[in-house]
């Protein structure tokens, strides 16, 4: 893009547009995971639906290349690309609530922390992973999971509807009632179908929830994860609890001995009344008495940021993910191998629950096709220094290929790691890749935004 297209395209929109001559230019640039280095030709920084409608418009009429960033918490870096026209939602932070029909209106930029911090002040919430820095479209698009899901279900299937600027620069709204098949594919199909500005959500009661937190020794993963596996689908929904592994930091609540420890555990959510968190998880001594163990009430947004400060945005990331619906002892032997060969301090391996209330929505419903999957799993190798970026990569590598013989051979789309391919993206979709595809062509055909774990439109 040269000065006078730069200069057109500031013209037309009231966000600022940054390119590679501006001072902002490398912060825009700068993403969650530090090993994405990407050079956009420019910013589009969309304060409004008008914004993004003329972005999505200038971008076809001169042949420009488009991404599209939301929180920029992409693991792939999926919202930037070299070259190419990025239309940024980061100034399109905003969140209502309604308490009395008890919904939310997010703009396409907000984060989580926005949604939690609305919705908390009515005693309201939704499920909406567990980092508070993590965008609301990506996370949502993509079908979404967290502490509430056992409860009420995947971020998707609260959606209620979305404002969306389609890849010729028009602007509609889709629901059930409204566009239902775009509608359908928006809960679980990523970015591949527009640009949404806004979205609107069905909240929950939540407010204060208990929280807990189990470590054994990294040894003991055989018995722990054995017990878990078998406790965990058979719990009350209002229990939570993703298995990890992990090294456990420094700090409190964490005494200092098991500092730096390699270690297995649970981290908990309930739920049901607070007062009975304590009661609640004594069951944490049946595989074995825990090394720690905490548990406290906490009001639900302190949950969902607990984890903001060990993870900020700049730090090294390489993900890849997979869906299970049991665990073998074949995997358990891979993750007690891997367990105890943590890279390095932050990198960690998540199992969450994605059954109770997610199981009680038909596999058709929505674009999530894997209402059999009883837990969504994630590898991620993680550390602050670029030195280490093979290191994490390569671990995160090995051990999801010891693993994914064990799984169902797809994965949540946003815990789809760097370059895995076309035929991953078509195992996360399963049976719903050629209806995914046909709505691609409906309302992309050209595959305007392709920059994303893309669904290609289907032939003519």
């Amino acid at each position: 893009m040269d000065g006078a297209t730069l200069a057109a395209l500031g013209d037309a929109l009231r966000g600022p547009v940054i390119g590679p001559q501006d001072a902002g230019y490398d912060e825009a640039r700068a993403i969650y995971n530090a090993m994405i280095d990407r050079r956009p030709a420019a910013f589009a920084r969309c304060v409004d639906a008008t914004d993004v409608m003329r972005t999505v418009a200038f971008a076809r009429e001169r042949g420009l290349d488009l991404a599209v960033r939301g929180g920029g918490h992409s693991g792939p870096g999926l919202c930037l690309a070299d070259g190419a026209l990025t239309l940024d939602l980061s100034l399109m932070r905003w969140v209502r609530v309604d308490p009395v029909t008890r919904t939310a209106r997010a703009g396409g930029g907000s984060v989580l922390g926005d949604l939690d911090h609305a919705a908390h002040g009515f005693g309201l919430g939704i499920p909406s992973g567990i980092n508070s820095t993590t965008g609301v479209g990506g996370l949502t698009l993509g079908g979404g999971h967290g502490y509430l899901t056992r409860k009420y279900g995947l971020t998707s299937d609260n959606l209620l509807g979305a404002d969306v600027v389609l890849a010729d620069g028009t602007f509609v709204t889709t629901s059930e009632d409204e566009r239902p098949e775009l509608f359908w594919a928006l809960r679980g199909g990523g970015g591949n179908f527009g640009v949404v500005t806004s979205f609107t959500y069905r909240l929950h009661p939540v407010d204060t929830v208990g929280v807990g937190v189990s470590l054994w020794p990294v040894e003991r993963t055989p018995e722990v994860l054995g017990w878990y596996r078998d406790f965990l689908p058979r719990a009350a929904m209002d229990v939570y609890g993703f298995f990890a592994l992990l090294t456990v930091p420094p700090g409190p609540p964490f005494p200092e001995e098991i500092h730096g420890r390699r270690m297995c555990g649970v981290l908990w959510c309930w739920t049901g009344d607070p007062d009975r968190t304590d009661k609640v998880l004594t069951v944490v001594d049946e595989p074995a008495p825990p090394a720690f163990h905490f548990a406290t009430p906490m009001p639900y947004p302190a949950l969902q940021s607990m984890y903001d400060d060990l993870y900020p945005k700049g730090y090294q990331w390489y993900w890849r993910g997979d869906f299970f619906d049991r665990i073998d002892d074949g995997a358990i032997d891979v993750h007690l191998r891997y367990g105890q060969s943590l890279p390095t301090p932050l990198s960690t391996m998540h199992l969450y629950p994605v059954d109770g209330a997610a199981h009680q929505v038909g596999r058709d419903d929505t674009a999530w096709d894997y209402r059999d999957a009883v837990w969504s799993g994630v590898i991620a190798g993680v550390d602050p220094d670029p030195a280490r970026a093979d290191a994490v990569r390569e671990w995160s590598g090995d051990y999801w290929r010891a693993l994914h013989p064990y799984s169902m051979g797809g994965a949540y789309v946003n815990f789809i790691g760097e370059g895995e391919g076309q035929d991953r993206v078509r195992s996360t979709y399963r049976g719903h890749y050629d209806r995914l595809a046909q709505v691609k062509r409906a309302y992309d055909p050209d595959n305007v935004f392709r920059h994303n774990q893309n669904v290609e439109p289907a032939p003519p």
